[in-house]
């Protein structure tokens, strides 16, 4: 006996809204929370250099009572990072910024650097999903002002991590030379590309390996929330042989194989999480982009693409006679 037509569409809805109701369930209440480390290999380093273990965290996103997520993060600091970069939207939340200290507290001993997103100035606000496929988010409304002097106090004076929006900095860890220079988040308008040039130039006249010319080369570092192709150009242009940056979420929720299907900026969709290489003008970086931590309150879903902490070695570059960018 044949199934009338419409019972035969009725099932078949019946079973597409179960698997739509499976897949929001697992994607909120267990993706989210599906806490990963990606690890990486970066050759940038001087020839002979020890290696150095980088812990690249962005897009925490954090809320007060999400404590599995501040132990998680805090669990990180058994891989020992030399480093830590912190690539913004830290806040999920207004009051999250006892939150952030609790869960960043272990890497006190580490060296860092940090940038902003916007999500370190303004709370999230309700969004409709479905806009991001049409172009990046705009803002909106008048969201809740964030406790942005206290999250740079936490950094800079209690973990003692260097300042990089728009600006440029330069450390030695275990006897590589690393210069950094970073801008701000980009997503809202707010990186200076027109002062990176100087505020470069002003870090290289005044580190003090300048006087010891025989020493390791120098490995550079460009660092930014939102990897806007501008932003990325400008970072090959001006040298740095390794770029790290979040914001995309990595595409949050994903078709599993496929691309991220959406970025919210105009990075290529299959460079939107992972390891890859960006190339401008003739020269190329090696270019990390963060699946981030945490979600939006407002969209607290994850599918196909599970929260991450990123662990890169830095190693010696493969090629020793190969130049300051560019490199196999």
């Amino acid at each position: 006996m044949t199934a009338r037509p419409g019972r035969a569409a009725a099932a078949t809805l019946g079973v597409a809204a179960a698997a739509g109701l499976a897949a929001f369930a697992w994607g909120s209440l267990v993706e989210r929370n599906r806490f990963t480390v990606r690890h990486e290999t970066i050759p940038v380093l001087a020839p002979g250099s020890r290696p150095l273990t980088v812990l690249h965290l962005s897009d925490l996103h954090m809320a007060p009572w999400q404590t599995a997520k501040q132990d998680w993060v805090r669990s990180l600091a058994v891989f020992e990072p030399d480093l830590v970069i912190d690539t913004g939207d830290n806040f999920g939340h207004p009051d999250a910024l006892s939150a952030i200290a609790y869960a960043l507290e272990p890497f006190s001993g580490a060296a860092g650097v940090f940038v902003h997103g916007s999500n370190d100035y303004f709370g999230p606000t309700p969004k409709n999903p479905m806009r991001y496929f049409s172009a990046p988010s705009e803002h909106v409304g008048t969201p809740a002002k964030l406790d942005r002097e206290g999250l740079e106090g936490l950094f800079e004076k209690s973990l003692g991590w260097l300042d990089l929006n728009n600006r440029a900095r330069a450390i030695t860890i275990k006897g590589s030379r690393l210069e950094f220079f970073g801008t701000n988040d980009a997503h809202r308008g707010w990186d200076r590309l027109d002062r990176l040039p100087g505020v470069i130039d002003e870090m290289r006249e005044n580190v003090t390996w300048t006087d010891d010319p025989d020493g390791p080369q120098v490995t550079t570092i460009g660092v930014t929330h939102a990897p806007y192709r501008r932003v990325l150009d400008a970072f090959v242009t001006y040298g740095a042989q390794a770029i790290f940056a979040g914001h995309t979420h990595g595409g949050q929720v994903r078709v599993p194989g496929l691309p991220a299907l959406v970025t919210n900026c105009d990075i290529p969709r299959d460079q939107a999480q992972g390891l890859s290489s960006w190339e401008h003008a003739g020269r190329q970086s090696w270019l990390n982009v963060s699946a981030g931590v945490g979600t939006s309150i407002y969209a607290p879903v994850r599918f196909a693409c599970p929260p991450e902490a990123v662990v890169v070695t830095l190693v010696p570059r493969v090629n020793p006679t190969a130049g300051d960018i560019g490199y196999s």
